[in-house]
Parts: structure tokens; sequence; C-alpha cells
């Protein structure tokens, strides 16, 4: 019998469990980059895969950059998964109906912790008959992380933010220190003992989406093995909320129209320095910047994207376009430590100032929506698997 079935009770084996995966981890530390080379390897050895997103507004550009790649997709908007914990449950029906996916793969929202007393826990309890769940994987910026516990200078966040960044930490099943490509043996080291100092027994990982180095071994462990029982850990909610409301949180949509065709690459690098120097000016410290432009009549792979995770660092393009476009739409989702409104501004600055250097060029709003997450209410919490 597959190792993934179970019997019903006349001893018949029904249909096998799916594979529920998680991978957390703060803004910007790679987790929708992970993801999409996750499923790839999947659907690459015949698995059917379900991508579940989530956030607390809508309009995500992870979920565009997945579709795009091919993936079955379903996005949860309006709260973390703890808090919309049945309608993680109703993604994965949708997702069952559509092609049956073997493996789901879930992204929290980066600001939320408390995801295995309140996700994974119930998940086995309550629905242990559908789903084998993996062990909790969090992912860790290297140069973030190295700021968060105080061995380099750099932005930072206020005290509250960083409860929720060791938060995170303190529950995952794996550490992974993901992006291991941009420092040295020495470096990467003085992390790893900085985590283990203060995370004893922790497993951690360093792997790099860009060279290679280590998926092999981590992709084995979350598809092969079953998350240990345990107890969940203690977490002041008081606090926790506090932190995630000292977060601005930005989504908008534009639809851009040229009356000649444009580099879209050029243009969304330029419109993320534009949002990051007005961030600068005003001390607000970015946890994520993200934008994602698919064009007009968009092929299957076609999307140009682009990601800014700190302060001092330079907008990346992670996804290019081979050619000009006349026009698209565009999906910008900002995360940082400043008010709400204050990330209004600097977006409608950037984006008037970036459409003026690309002649013919009109970018209109469609949508725009500025908030500061709500406080946690969980819609369960167990404290044993």
């Amino acid at each position: 019998m597959n190792m993934n079935q179970h019997k019903m009770a006349d001893g018949h084996s029904a249909a096998p469990k799916a594979r529920y995966i998680m991978i957390g981890g703060f803004l910007g530390a790679g987790k929708t980059t992970a993801i999409g080379q996750l499923a790839r390897l999947l659907t690459g050895q015949g698995l059917r895969v379900g991508l579940i997103t989530n956030d607390q507004g809508r309009d995500l550009a992870d979920t565009a950059m997945l579709r795009t790649q091919g993936f079955a997709t379903e996005e949860i908007p309006g709260g973390c998964f703890c808090c919309r914990f049945n309608s993680l449950v109703e993604a994965t029906s949708k997702l069952t109906a559509q092609n049956r996916p073997e493996v789901f793969i879930a992204e929290p929202v980066g600001s939320c912790t408390d995801l295995v007393a309140t996700v994974t826990y119930p998940l086995r309890r309550l629905y242990g008959e559908d789903f084998i769940v993996a062990p909790v994987s969090v992912l860790m910026d290297p140069i973030r992380a190295l700021r968060v516990f105080g061995l380099e200078k750099g932005g930072n966040f206020s005290e509250k933010v960083l409860y929720i960044y060791n938060k995170q930490i303190e529950e995952a099943d794996l550490v992974i220190i993901s992006k291991s490509d941009l420092m040295d043996e020495t470096r990467l080291k003085t992390l790893r003992d900085a985590v283990a100092a203060k995370f004893p027994r922790k497993e951690i990982m360093a792997v790099s989406a860009r060279t290679g180095k280590n998926l092999e071994a981590w992709w084995a462990r979350i598809t092969s093995e079953e998350q240990a029982a345990g107890q969940a850990m203690e977490v002041d909610y008081e606090i926790y909320a506090d932190g995630e409301a000292r977060l601005g949180w930005l989504n908008a949509t534009m639809q851009l129209a040229s009356n000649q065709p444009f580099d879209a690459n050029v243009f969304l690098k330029q419109a993320a320095g534009e949002v990051q120097k007005r961030l600068r000016v005003r001390e607000a410290e970015v946890a994520h910047l993200k934008m994602t432009l698919s064009p007009d009549r968009s092929l299957l792979g076609e999307i140009a994207a682009v990601n800014l995770v700190r302060n001092d660092f330079v907008p990346e393009l992670s996804w290019e376009l081979e050619g000009p476009v006349t026009g698209g739409q565009l999906i910008v989702n900002l995360r940082a430590e400043a008010a709400p409104e204050v990330l209004g501004l600097v977006v409608r600055e950037a984006f008037e100032v970036t459409a003026k250097a690309f002649p013919g060029l009109n970018a209109t709003l469609d949508h725009l929506e500025h908030f500061r997450p709500g406080k946690p209410s969980p819609t369960h919490r167990f404290q044993a698997a």
C-alpha cells in the first residue's frame, strides 16, 4: 500500500492522503521563490500540486507569479491562515475539485506566527484522515537575520515586530537560511551559531535557490517526513497584535498603457527605486516590496517581477520580459514599518515620477488599499497535535 494511503473501517484502502507542506518565514525571506521551485520539482516527478497563497489584503503579486508559471493556485485574502482556517480548508477543496492535488504547498502571511498551534495541529486533529502534515519550514533572509540577532549593523524593526520574527523561528521544525549565496562561510557560521544559541536543538539548513545549494536535502525532508507531535509554544497575543499593527500594508493594481513600446523591466526597477528613495527619507524600514507586471494578452510564463527586501538593498528583477510591451496590469505589494497613509503617498508619488520618464505611458490606478493588520483571532488553537 502506498505510504500516503489509509484504511477505511471495512479494511479497504481509501484515497491517498494529500501532503500539506507549509513554508513560512518573515516578509522578504524568499518563500515564493522556494515554493515555485519545489512545485516545479514535484510536477516534474508526475505529482499533482496545488498552491495556496495568503495575505491580509487582496491582489497578491505572489499569486500572479505562481499562476503565470502554470500552477493551480488559490488565494486566501483578508487575514492569515490562523484566522481564516475554514477558508484554508475550502481552498484545498477547490483545488481538489480542479485536479485532485497529491501535494498542497501553502505560503502563510510573512507577518504571522503561531501557525503550528492554529493551522498544522488543527489540520492533524480535525482532518487527519485527509492530510499528512509535513514539518514546518521557516525561512530567514541571512542579512536581515544578522541584523535581527545584533551581529551586524543596518536597518531593523522595532522590538514588537522582532517579537514576531523570533516567534516564527521558535516554532519552526526546520529553520532554513535562504539566499545563503549572499554571504561567505564565516558569516554563515556566525549566523548559524547565533540561531543555535538562542533556539537550542533547532535543525538549521542553509540553502540557495540561485545556486541550488542544499535544496534537494530540504525537499527530501518535507516531501517524505511528517511533523512530529509536540507542545505548541506560548505566544503573547497582545505583543503579537501590536507588532503586526506597526507594519503598514499596501496593495494596489494599476493598468499601464503606452502609445509606443517600452521596457517593462526598466520601468519596474525605476519604480521600485523611487519607492525606496521615499521610504529612506521617511526612515520607514521596508519589510518587502514586490511588484509584478503582466503584459496585455500575455502567454504562460510572461511576467516581470521586482523585489526589494531592505532599505539599503538594490531592487532585483526575479522575472524579466524578453521584449518591449505597450501595456499590462501592474500589481504592487508593499509592507513597511510606517503609517499606511504614508505608504499610499509614497506609491502614488513614485509612480507619477516613473511614468513621466516613459513618453506616452499612462499609469491608471485601478485599486489601492492601505491599512494596518488587525489583532489575530485564530479559528482554532491546539496546544498539542
